[in-house]
């Protein structure tokens, strides 16, 4: 019978699903899988279900000697945990769960532009330690983000959906930088730097992928480029960002300030950034539905489904 390991406790309909495909393992942790189970996935299952944080590095599979393992179906639209070449090299396949994370992801990028830019979650603060004294016409002054200028770095679906929702939702205009020339169905100008965007932008938004091609992609260049009153979102992945470049521009008062899900050393968090009062974190809930996270399992489990039946992947990697 086909062995399979899922990494992490899955929600809604994803367990269940998951158990009849063969027999199945399924961790009660959700920390990371430790250097040994990474290894241990390889060599005794044949498929993996694995997500954020298991980190399947070359090293990993070059130590697993002759792997068992055929798939690793992601958990997951973010991959970069997993270096697809080295999994291929020894004939292992990836999947990920693109399309059901859309949606979700574009509004928490909405979410945390508000947050930033109308300082809520240093009102909350204020509020909940018995600091405010009531209402007055210049208490917290934020930026008003209806009709200003957004631009969205990486202009993919979730781009795209953060794109309408600021356009058609707040009457914001649209720049964005992006590797791959896109066709919008919506008013948006492209720009050929991440300099020009930041220097058009009010609020700067980070939508693309992870993984080598645009590890710190996002640093001083840009946040010099940015104007002192603009803010800066990330909603893709935390290493998109030089986090110290992002510290220094905040400190220094180049930027006004920041919204952001990821981090570049996930689930640690920089204390300066935590300290920042012009600072809004979450911690990673783009996907936080459980609608969201029941279709992201699904999606895992019919890559599982097509792989046993020898039939083509429906999202390879």
């Amino acid at each position: 019978m086909t062995r399979i390991l899922v990494t992490r406790p899955m929600p809604g309909r994803v367990g269940p699903a998951v158990q009849a495909l063969g027999e199945v393992e399924m961790r009660d942790s959700n920390l990371p899988l430790s250097d040994a189970e990474l290894r241990r996935a390889l060599t005794d299952f044949d498929i993996v279900l694995p997500t954020l944080g298991d980190r399947f590095s070359a090293g990993v599979f070059a130590d697993a000697g002759q792997p068992r393992a055929r798939l690793l179906a992601n958990f997951g639209m973010g991959y970069n945990h997993i270096d697809v070449a080295a999994a291929r090299a020894f004939g292992i396949a990836v999947t990920n769960t693109p399309g059901a994370v859309t949606d979700a992801t574009a509004d928490v990028g909405m979410l945390l532009i508000l947050m930033t830019c109308r300082r809520a979650s240093e009102g909350e603060r204020m509020l909940r330690a018995g600091q405010w004294t009531g209402w007055h016409p210049t208490q917290m002054l934020g930026l008003h983000v209806t009709g200003k200028t957004v631009g969205i770095i990486g202009m993919g679906n979730i781009g795209q959906a953060l794109a309408r929702r600021c356009h058609y939702g707040f009457g914001m205009n649209v720049v964005y930088y992006t590797r791959s020339p896109r066709a919008l169905d919506f008013p948006a100008t492209p720009v050929d730097s991440l300099a020009a965007l930041g220097a058009a932008s009010d609020v700067v938004v980070s939508c693309v992928p992870g993984g080598a091609e645009t590890r710190h992609m996002m640093g001083a260049d840009l946040f010099a480029a940015m104007r002192p009153h603009a803010h800066f979102v990330n909603i893709s992945r935390g290493d998109v960002v030089d986090e110290a470049a992002l510290v220094a521009a905040l400190s220094e008062g180049r930027i006004a300030g920041a919204g952001l899900d990821v981090y570049e050393f996930e689930p640690q968090v920089p204390e300066a950034l935590v300290a920042m009062e012009n600072v809004a974190l979450l911690p990673h809930l783009g996907t936080a539905t459980l609608e969201v996270r029941d279709s992201m399992g699904m999606m895992a489990v019919e890559n599982i489904r097509a792989f046993l039946a020898g039939a083509a992947l429906p999202n390879p990697v």
